[in-house]
């Protein structure tokens, strides 16, 4: 797992996470997620990656491929944002 600090979290990043914790968040299941905001896709998959393979953003549920679920925070997604 990659290590991002805030420091290291565009703008947009520390927005992706707040609008997460918000609940306004779903991804998609798959090795390489998509993220919609408020049921609509969010246009930057860079993004999405960075924070989920960074261990910051997990989907709350299982998911199959061509489904989604609800976003969630990790600890250390909550750790940064703070």
């Amino acid at each position: 797992m990659a290590t991002t600090t805030s420091t290291e979290l565009s703008d947009r990043g520390r927005a992706v996470l707040r609008a997460v914790r918000a609940g306004r968040c779903e991804l998609s299941g798959g090795s390489m997620p998509d993220l919609f905001v408020d049921g609509l896709p969010f246009c930057d998959p860079l993004t999405t990656h960075a924070l989920t393979s960074a261990g910051l953003v997990r989907s709350r549920h299982p998911v199959t491929l061509r489904s989604r679920t609800q976003a969630e925070l990790t600890l250390l997604g909550e750790e940064v944002i703070r």
